[in-house]
């Protein structure tokens, strides 16, 4: 006999604009969580707030330190506002698809934040991005008007030269125009393109992550400023200064050799970084050696930093009283150790040994010179792979391989947003080659098109997201040839791209316009679009469920089973059929929750209450989209 649904199951409409990702909920969600009592009737009491945290502790609506700039408003809003878009495999254009952890995405990359904030969402322990200089020759995405057509986006900005529109593959990636230095916004342009992009990025960090960020002086000093915003002054970490030329240009004023890579964690008191491989100049002060090995000498005795006093008596019968850098109880231990190193003839001094093969390196300063490499270096690294130049000036990986170094460890998640030729993803794959690691990457990159007349596109690159791809292959391919005693590392990738929802998306018709509203109302009868293959809605439904691109799945007899890779957790999606002996074979795999398609009920509601009853007496989340 047939039960009746469950009447607490939820309207699929709902459950689609639930799992949309929406950034100022959640940050309304987590000031819920810190001050519930200053909520009135779901909204902030902005005199309570007072009431709680002090008057003397909220700014004044009149002066105070901020930066501020024509456009913020609108960018604020800009990172606010929910996307409706997904990401879609693509595995023709993959390497090891089904067996590698690196993902690399094709799309504008402020909508590709947005997509992963709930599947990655304190997931990522290093980003390192390269953005646009702001030279005043650079084109900006301004992707806030997605659901425009090319009529209506050349009516608002002018069909000028400046004014690009970029669709790929039927989609709408964004629109650009070209920044010039002329413009009255010339820094707010900038700066409003950045700000919801690091505020996302911020989101996807570990507590303990960090983030570089490559820069010049046309924008360094507002980029300080934005990044002191968005990740607080008190985790600004580090702004090195790279050497990025081996030569010096003799023409104009002045020669400009640097650039500057700023790096701020999120959450400073989390932080702990890596060092960096000991330099020549370095390993030159292991000029020490005993049985136990090479060491360096390490200063106990000093009468300016020393804080400590004791007697020590040396060899010769000498009494020293200190000040010493370390307690006695340490002194004593090293000395039974035979980790004493005493100086011969005149002042008897002690020192502490350093052995070379027990030290991790050196901690990084803020100047780096050529020895991390060189946009020069990093030119001819693209023109070996590819025998012929095709990218000005990329970063060596190099510099980016000892970025790595300090800001991840061997097993870490790392994110590039600003992939360009991808040397972020050579870096990653190089260093594991190294090191014998298992870090992973995601780069995002835009389908950005090659000038027709470039030899870029005469080499057959259409986009720079095509000549990223291609050198992560070559780079994949050459790395694992140059392996040693049968290694092996992952150099493969996942291809993803920007797709519209496999959803029908609810919008709110004109009260007076009654065949619209019978059209959305016909999303509760079927909200899947009929023609969208069952690997992109499961794609699409993994990354709003909140699993990852790299979990694990399986196909059973029409059944997607995906493996919650942070908690192990098996997920079950019906796309394609459903009968009781699938629902049966659901229920013996004990998942953590069940997804199936409302349409392949095909209104046999006998089936799908029992569904409901079954489901919930195993103990499995059930939902129907």
């Amino acid at each position: 006999m047939a039960t009746e649904p469950n009447r607490t199951e939820p309207n699929r409409t709902e459950i689609i604009h639930d799992l949309e990702n929406n950034f100022k909920q959640n940050n309304i969600l987590k000031f819920k969580q810190l001050f519930p009592e200053v909520f009135c009737e779901d909204q902030i009491d902005f005199e309570k707030l007072k009431l709680v945290l002090g008057a003397e502790n909220l700014a004044s609506a009149g002066e105070r330190y901020q930066l501020d700039w024509a456009g913020k408003t609108a960018a604020c809003l800009n990172l606010q506002s929910p996307t409706s878009r997904t990401l879609v495999p693509c595995k023709e254009e993959s390497a090891d698809f089904d067996g590698t952890q690196n993902v690399f995405i094709e799309a504008e990359n402020l909508e590709a934040l947005k997509i992963l904030q709930k599947s990655y969402a304190g997931s990522v322990k290093m980003i390192y991005i390269d953005p646009p200089y702001n030279t005043g020759n650079d084109s900006f995405v301004y992707p806030d008007k997605f659901s425009e057509s090319r009529e209506e986006y050349a009516r608002r900005v002018g069909d000028t030269d400046d004014a690009g529109y970029l669709k790929r593959d039927g989609v709408f990636q964004g629109a650009w125009r070209k920044n010039g230095k002329d413009s009255g916004h010339y820094h707010s342009n900038w700066l409003s393109m950045m700000l919801p992009r690091l505020h996302l990025a911020k989101t996807l960090l570990r507590e303990d992550g960090v983030i570089f960020i490559s820069i010049d002086d046309n924008e360094q000093a507002q980029l300080k400023l934005l990044c002191d915003e968005v990740f607080g002054a008190e985790n600004f970490v580090i702004q090195i200064s790279w050497r990025r030329t081996d030569n010096q240009p003799n023409i104009g004023n002045a020669a400009k050799v640097k650039e500057y890579v700023l790096c701020y964690t999120k959450n400073i008191s989390d932080l702990k970084l890596g060092k960096l491989a000991l330099t020549e100049k370095a390993l030159k002060e292991y000029r020490y050696s005993d049985d136990n090995g090479v060491f360096r000498r390490k200063v106990l005795l000093d009468k300016t930093r020393g804080r400590h006093f004791y007697e020590v008596k040396t060899k010769s019968g000498n009494i020293l009283n200190g000040p010493w850098m370390i307690k006695k109880e340490e002194f004593d231990k090293l000395n039974l150790n035979q980790e004493i190193y005493w100086t011969t003839g005149g002042d008897e001094q002690p020192y502490g040994k350093l052995y070379l093969d027990k030290t991790k390196g050196q901690i990084p300063n803020d100047f780096w010179g050529i020895e991390f490499g060189t946009n020069q270096r990093g030119s001819l690294e693209v023109e070996n792979l590819f025998k012929q130049r095709l990218f000005d000036f990329p970063k060596p990986t190099l510099l980016i391989k000892n970025l790595l170094n300090i800001g991840s460890s061997s097993d870490d998640l790392i994110l590039d947003f600003f992939s360009g030729s991808g040397t972020t993803a050579h870096a990653v794959m190089q260093l594991n080659a190294e090191d014998g690691g298992s870090r992973r990457f995601i780069c995002v990159q835009l389908p950005e098109e090659t000038d027709e007349k470039s030899e870029v596109r005469k080499a057959g690159f259409d986009t720079i997201a095509e000549i990223a791809k291609e050198r992560i292959r070559r780079a994949g391919r050459q790395i694992s040839d140059g392996l040693q005693d049968g290694s092996e590392i992952d150099t493969g990738f996942k291809v993803f791209k920007l797709a519209e929802s496999g959803f029908k998306q609810w919008r709110q018709p004109e009260q007076s316009d009654t065949e619209a509203l019978q059209g959305e109302l016909s999303l509760n009868i079927d909200s899947v679009l009929s023609e969208m293959p069952s690997e992109n809605l499961l794609c699409e439904l993994m990354l709003r469920l909140g699993l990852k691109l790299t979990c694990k799945v399986s196909l059973s007899d029409g059944v997607y089973f995906v493996e919650d890779e942070d908690t192990g957790g098996l997920y079950a999606f019906l796309l394609e059929r459903v009968n009781q002996d699938l629902i049966d074979a659901v229920l013996a795999k004990h998942p953590v929750k069940a997804v199936v398609l409302d349409r392949l009920f095909e209104g046999d509601d006998a089936l799908k209450g029992n569904t409901v009853l079954q489901m919930k007496d195993a103990g499995v989340m059930f939902e129907c989209v």
